[in-house]
């Protein structure tokens, strides 16, 4: 399930609350938004979603833990390599990072002097991305690029997992460069042009980024993740399962329940946490 880390959710404790029961009611991961203001009220409480992650980690045994996703643009990749083995240490190898060039342009860059144009937030990401890479060998690094410089790093500890930390890269599609990035890593998470919030992609849509993501890898063969933030009714289980067996035909690996205030009260959203995910069989 995907919870934000803004509005009521703004309180790392009841983000770890519902992890705990997302874990007493069979849900396979809790993924957290990295937002530190909104584009549309920039007084909206936000809370930091790393730290809620850490509680996360050690008052669960199971779940996979995520970022859902980082804007490496706004963040000195270094320091996200540090945080994410950290993180990865704590839950015992259940973290996943998920990158992207983010939202909010004037809210989380140009209000804090962070270049908001696109194109160089996209700059930025690649680099970083080859930064974590490098940082995670656990071998003397460098690296000099238009934006970052690394001189003589060398890393340690690794992180749990092998060979690194999963990473899963969002884009909007149908735009293409950010699905050939997503390609070069583990997975991806896309959204889609037209669709709006508390909407889902089509089965045939989420297919079409399969379809075009996995021509883009080099090594097809390799486990790469799809994830999509979906709605279920939760109700009617038989339904729900079944429409999510469509999107596992279609490619899906991860059916994100997204969760917020737009699914009603915070009590409401326990609720339906409680009720446990679609299971689609796959």
């Amino acid at each position: 399930m995907g919870l934000p880390n803004v509005r009521e959710y703004a309180d790392p404790r009841v983000l770890v609350e519902l992890a705990r029961e997302a874990e007493a009611a069979d849900w396979d991961g809790v993924f957290v938004w990295d937002h530190i203001a909104r584009e549309e009220d920039p007084s909206v409480p936000a809370t930091d979603p790393w730290i809620a992650l850490a509680a996360m980690a050690v008052r669960t045994q199971r779940v996979r833990l995520g970022i859902m996703v980082t804007p490496l643009a706004r963040r000195r990749p270094w320091k996200v390599a540090r945080e994410a083995v950290a993180l990865d240490t704590l839950c015992g190898g259940r973290f996943t990072l998920g990158v992207g060039l983010g939202g909010g342009a004037q809210a989380e860059f140009a209000a804090f002097g962070e270049p908001a144009d696109p194109r160089v937030r996209a700059e930025l990401l690649d680099e970083g991305l080859a930064i974590l890479d490098g940082l995670w060998s656990g071998e003397p690094f460098s690296f000099e690029g238009a934006h970052h410089r690394v001189t003589g790093a060398h890393f340690t500890p690794r992180a749990v997992q092998e060979p690194r930390v999963p990473v899963w890269v969002a884009g909007r599609w149908p735009n293409r460069r950010p699905f050939r990035r997503a390609a070069r890593w583990d997975g991806v998470f896309p959204v889609f042009e037209g669709v709006a919030s508390g909407q889902m992609a089509t089965p045939e849509q989420v297919a079409e980024v399969v379809s075009y993501t996995r021509s883009q890898r080099s090594d097809d063969g390799a486990a790469f993740d799809v994830a999509l933030e979906c709605v279920s009714a939760g109700e009617d289980r038989a339904a729900d399962a079944a429409l999510a067996a469509t999107y596992a035909d279609a490619g899906l690996t991860w059916w994100v329940e997204a969760l917020g205030w737009f699914r009603g009260p915070l009590e409401a959203v326990r609720e339906r946490v409680r009720r446990g995910p679609p299971q689609s069989g796959r």
